[in-house]
């Protein structure tokens, strides 16, 4: 047996392989095109130019004040959204014909733009966090409620009538059958609702806001400052990565446990 049987295929052969070699095309391309194509460096700075200023940026611990007032902002929203999330499934799992009668509306409140209130969220809380935590808890909430509904509704009935033949209370049949019974399925709503709030904070803070990290942006557009723009940019790209990274993982140990 070879050694690239015992490890497994080569490094060459993996999926991290073939992300890092798009991530090194991306990069190549768009240095490329500032290189030898007639594009104004407000529109394309020079990525060599741009990584210079992300490493300054970093350096200089500027980011923290805009990524711990986002952070906030998505967590707070995000809180919110599960927790009431969760709550109303539950409430609507117990019968048959709640969800189907919510169901189709929930998922009719889903498919409207939630950023079509933000001007009406900005006017209730104003242009500080609060407008912010509105929109993300409006976008996330939806997903949340719609995969934990479905997820409560897969759950064996004859589990549910143990528990409740041996005398479990609403939070006892919530906590000891229907959350472990459901966890993937849950895992994954709340995965799809921190993803989404994020996404909303940021388009928020892009429009209209004091602080945070797509106020950094829309600020660094509006001083023509294309360079650290886009440092600013690659900085949420890492952050959305890094997010993205650490639910999958707390997704897959969730998908695995009894």
């Amino acid at each position: 047996m070879t050694k690239s049987n015992q490890r497994g295929h080569p490094f060459w052969q993996s999926n991290a392989a073939y992300q890092v070699g798009f991530v090194v095309l991306v990069f190549a391309a768009w240095f490329s095109a500032t290189r030898w194509l007639a594009i104004s460096p407000l529109l394309m700075p020079d990525p060599v130019n741009v990584m210079k200023r992300l490493a300054q940026l970093l350096e200089s611990l500027e980011w923290l004040d805009p990524f711990w007032v986002t952070a906030s902002e998505v967590l707070s929203a995000f809180a919110l959204s599960s927790l009431l999330g969760i709550a109303l499934s539950f409430v609507l799992s117990r019968s048959l014909w709640v969800v189907k009668t919510f169901d189709p509306l929930l998922n009719g409140i889903n498919a409207v733009p939630a950023i079509l209130f933000f001007p009406l969220f900005a006017l209730l809380f104003g242009l500080g966090p609060g407008s912010k935590i509105a929109l993300g808890f409006t976008i996330s909430f939806f997903p949340i409620v719609i995969n934990t509904t479905a997820a409560f509704g897969r759950v064996e009935s004859i589990h549910l009538k143990a528990a409740t033949c041996m005398g479990a209370s609403k939070w006892q049949l919530l906590r000891y059958v229907l959350l472990p019974s459901a966890i993937p399925m849950i895992l994954s709503g709340l995965r799809m609702g921190l993803t989404l709030a994020f996404l909303s904070v940021l388009g928020g803070e892009t429009i209209a806001s004091f602080n945070g990290l797509g106020h950094q942006i829309a600020e660094s557009s509006q001083a023509m400052d294309s360079e650290l723009m886009y440092a600013w940019i690659l900085f949420v790209i890492g952050v959305s990565f890094s997010l993205n990274t650490t639910l999958s993982m707390i997704e897959r140990i969730g998908g695995r446990a009894p």
